[in-house]
């Protein structure tokens, strides 16, 4: 039996494509002698044809992503969307800016040698953001000897 042209006709009266035509194989010489769209129409209406959900894709390699995740597979830096700045390089850049700053203060003679090594101790725990908040420190707390730089 050839339904081929019932399939068609179902699946344009319905509004989906020809694979979501479900036929039953109950009535199938049935819908093989309906050649008009009235006759599909009214085995639509009988439940002889119907219309299949549409097949979603599949979550099952979704799954095992996210837990090959959890457990912290691909999650190294290649898979990271966004700046890829290593952390410790910032840090580093930071300190070193900030102590080449205090140690120019120190040979100048802006800054005497207890205060150097507290504000130098200061820097290694992370107390400043960057250079303009070290050397907003240091004009709110008036550690500067000389005049200004």
């Amino acid at each position: 039996m050839d339904v081929r042209l019932a399939r068609r006709l179902a699946a344009d009266l319905m509004g989906v494509g020809e694979s979501r035509v479900w036929i039953s194989p109950d009535h199938l010489d049935d819908v093989a002698m309906a050649i008009s769209r009235q006759e599909i129409r009214a085995l639509i209406k009988d439940g002889t044809i119907q219309k299949r959900y549409p097949s979603t894709p599949s979550r099952g390699r979704i799954r095992m992503r996210r837990a090959k995740k959890k457990r912290g597979r691909g999650r190294g830096p290649g898979s990271r969307k966004g700046p890829r700045f290593d952390e410790k390089d910032v840090w580093v850049a930071h300190v070193r800016a900030q102590r080449r700053y205090i140690r120019w203060l120190r040979d100048k003679g802006y800054l005497d040698r207890s205060t150097y090594r507290r504000l130098y101790r200061l820097i290694k725990g992370g107390s400043f953001r960057n250079l303009s908040h070290l050397k907003l420190y240091i004009k709110e707390h008036n550690l500067l000897r000389k005049g200004e730089e």
